[in-house]
C-alpha cells in the first residue's frame, strides 16, 4: 500500500503494532508499511513531550535534545542508540533498523513546550540519538516545524546528521541563524575512495555515500553557515590508519569544514553484540583484537585512546582543526577537555600500558592498524 492509502482515517481492519506494549505506551496511532521503504515499518505515535532533558551524569555538552524518530533506517552497525529500542519491547539489532517510531506531532508539542514561561532558551541538540534526516524525514517533514519552533522561540540549536536531506531545509536554517545561534554538523567517518565507500556501505548500509556528505558540507558552507564534521566513530583495524585519517581530513578540509571532532568507537551492550556479529562475518581477522581493545566493556582501553590521540592530534593541527565547529555557535562546544591528554602531561611510554595493550599496533602507520578509541568520549 502507498502512503495515501494508509491515512489515519482509512479502515484497514487492523492497527499493526498494537500488540507491542512498548509502542502502545508511546501513544501508537497506526503502523505504515510501503514498497518505497521495503522491509521498514513506521509506527506513528502522538508524543506527549518533545524536549528531552539530558542527565547531568551523562556529561554531554548540551542540556536538551529533540528526537523526532526512534530507530533509524541508516542501519549503522555501531550505533550507540540501539539499546534504547529495547525499552519499546523491540530488539537492538534488526528491529532498530526496521521498526522506526515517528512522533508525528513533535513540532506542535515542541512549540507548546517552548512557549512555557519556565523555558530558559537553553541550547537544544538534534541528531544526538537517531538521525533527524534519515530517509523517513523525506515523507514526514518534521524538521521544518521543529526548526521554526526553535527559531521563533529564540532557542539556539544544533543539528548533527549523516543525511543529505538537510539540504532541503537550508533556507529555513539560514533564516533561523539570523535570529538564534545555530550549529550544523555532518557525521563522516570514511574517506571517499571506492575501497572506503565499499566499507562504508557495509557498515552503514542505509546512509549517503562519503562523496554525498562532502557535497553536503560544501552546500552548508555555500549557504554561509559553519559546518563541523564528526569523524565518528574510528573503527579499530578498519579506519584508523594514518593514510585513511589523512585522506579523510584532507577531504573535509577541502569541502570547507569549519572544525572536526574525532570520536572513538564505543560498544554498549546491545550495540556490542550486533556490531561484533557483523565483524566476525565480514572481518574475522579483527575479532581477537577487539577483544583486547574492549576488554573492560563499553569503552576502549585508555592506552588505545591515547595512541589514537597521538596519531590524530598532528593531523588536526596541520589542517587547523582544533575545535569541533558545529556546536560552538549554539552554546555548546561538543568537547570534553578532561577526556584529552593535558598538554603538560608526559606522554605514555610503552612500559606504562597494560600488558598486551599494544599488541597489533604498528609503529609506522602501514598495513592493518588498531586504535580502539578516539580523541573524545562524545556521543553523537
Amino acid at each position: 500500500m502507498r502512503w495515501d492509502g494508509q491515512a489515519v482515517s482509512a479502515d484497514d481492519g487492523a492497527l499493526p503494532g498494537l500488540d507491542r506494549p512498548g509502542l502502545a505506551r508511546l501513544g501508537l496511532v497506526r503502523t505504515v508499511r510501503t514498497p518505497e521503504f521495503a522491509g521498514v515499518a513506521f509506527h506513528e505515535v502522538l508524543a506527549k513531550s518533545a524536549l528531552s532533558k539530558v542527565p547531568t551524569a551523562s556529561r554531554m555538552p548540551f542540556g536538551w535534545t529533540v528526537n523526532p524518530y526512534r530507530g533509524c533506517s541508516h542501519g549503522c552497525r555501531y550505533c550507540f542508540a540501539r539499546p534504547t529500542h529495547e525499552y519499546l519491547d523491540l530488539d537492538a539489532g534488526r528491529d532498530f533498523d526496521s521498526q522506526v517510531v515517528v512522533k508525528t506531532n513533535v513540532d506542535t508539542v515542541l512549540r507548546a513546550e517552548l512557549a512555557r514561561p519556565s523555558w530558559k532558551r537553553e541550547p537544544v541538540a538534534l541528531g544526538t540519538n537517531t538521525d533527524p534526516y534519515q530517509r523517513a524525514e523525506g515523507r514526514y517533514r518534521l524538521m521544518p516545524g521543529i526548526i521554526g519552533a526553535l527559531a521563533d522561540s529564540g532557542t539556539p540549536f544544533s543539528i548533527l546528521t549523516k543525511g543529505t536531506l538537510l539540504r532541503r531545509d537550508l533556507p529555513l536554517i539560514v533564516d533561523a541563524a539570523r535570529r538564534v545561534e545555530v550549529g550544523i554538523g555532518v557525521s563522516l567517518a570514511f574517506a571517499d575512495s571506492p575501497r572506503d565507500e565499499e566499507l562504508q556501505q557495509a557498515v552503514e548500509p542505509g546512509t549517503p555515500t562519503p562523496r554525498a556528505r562532502l557535497d553536503l558540507i560544501r552546500a552548508v558552507r555555500a549557504a554561509g553557515l559553519p559546518c563541523g564534521v564528526m569523524v565518528a566513530p574510528v573503527l579499530p583495524w578498519l579506519t584508523d590508519s594514518r593514510d585513511h585519517l589523512r585522506r579523510l581530513l584532507d577531504a573535509v578540509a577541502e569541502a570547507g569544514a569549519t572544525g572536526v571532532t574525532v570520536v572513538p568507537l564505543h560498544l554498549k551492550p546491545g550495540t556490542r553484540e550486533w556490531y561484533l556479529q557483523w565483524l566476525e562475518r565480514e572481518h574475522p581477522h579483527a575479532v581477537a583484537g577487539y577483544g583486547r581493545v574492549f576488554a573492560r566493556g563499553t569503552y576502549a582501553l585508555e592506552a588505545y585512546r591515547q595512541w589514537l590521540w597521538d596519531r590524530v592530534e598532528p593531523l588536526l593541527d596541520e589542517r587547523g582543526f582544533r575545535s569541533s565547529g558545529h556546536r560552538s555557535r549554539s552554546g555548546a562546544t561538543g568537547r570534553f577537555p578532561d577526556e584529552l591528554r593535558p598538554h603538560d602531561q608526559r606522554p605514555h611510554d610503552e612500559g606504562d600500558y597494560p600488558a598486551g595493550a599494544l599488541a597489533g599496533m604498528p609503529r609506522d602507520g602501514g598495513g592493518l592498524e588498531v586504535a580502539g578509541g578516539g580523541v573524545e568520549q562524545v556521543l553523537f
